[in-house]
């Protein structure tokens, strides 16, 4: 780190390539057991996510066990029927043809949760938006996402479930909200690309179609970008393809 704050080139790259080669990751898992010293690492990353109020509302369950992954991926399997029915034509056929999980494939699965009354009634920031605490507990999923990707570990976020009833399954009290359901583990590679990308769901929006000045809509004209727009082609064009 340079005496002004600022990362060196090198560490600064380093962060740049983890988040755009950050994927949400499903196959491809390797049976490799996380080192208990990397996956604390992780989770101590996670930990000093920013929160509103220093809340820091966030828990994490750490599930091995494949009796457990077993039931949820049961769970999986009927909250993915239910939503395969929201599609019709190709648009189902592409769904269904998507792989959404790797719950007993990848080796650890982790289930975040957020405890909303954490800090007392009265949390510093929070009394106009009382979901700071859900934002708060995302910016940990998100660090957590950024240094195991760094560590070359997977992570996939299974969304399609039941949270009433993973509840049960993970015996979390009724007032904890779970948030997020993810797999981690070593991977044989990363995707160059979000496999909904590649698969032809979504495409990416470009930035700068995103991007207000002072208010909504009110957009720079001609070609210029913004640097962190420009640092993601720097990135593409560096790989070449590789991580």
């Amino acid at each position: 780190m340079l005496d002004d704050g600022r990362f060196s080139d090198v560490e600064r790259d380093a962060v740049y390539r983890a988040i755009f080669e950050r994927r949400d990751v499903r196959r491809n898992f390797l049976p490799a057991p996380i080192p208990d010293s990397v996956l604390t690492r992780v989770l101590t990353a996670a930990h000093h996510a920013g929160s509103v109020g220093f809340m820091q509302p966030w828990d994490f369950v750490v599930i091995r066990d494949p009796a457990v992954k077993s039931v949820v991926k049961d769970l999986f399997y009927t909250a993915n029927a239910e939503a395969a029915m929201k599609y019709r034509g190709e648009r189902a056929a592409l769904y269904r043809s998507l792989k959404l999980e790797g719950i007993e494939e990848a080796p650890i699965n982790i289930g975040v949760t957020c405890s909303r009354q954490r800090g007392g009634p009265h949390v510093l920031g929070r009394s106009t938006v009382r979901d700071t605490d859900l934002y708060s507990t995302c910016c940990a999923i998100q660090n957590l996402w950024l240094a195991a990707r760094a560590e070359g570990i997977g992570v996939g976020w299974v969304s399609i479930l039941d949270h009433g009833a993973l509840k049960l399954v993970l015996g979390i009290p009724k007032p904890v909200k779970v948030l997020a359901y993810l797999c981690l583990g070593y991977v044989s590679e990363f995707a160059t690309q979000p496999d909904l990308e590649a698969a032809g769901w979504r495409a990416r929006i470009p930035v700068d179609e995103l991007i207000h000045y002072e208010s909504w809509g009110k957009k720079l004209q001609g070609d210029r970008r913004t640097g962190d727009a420009h640092h993601e082609g720097v990135h593409e064009n560096g790989r070449r393809g590789k991580n």
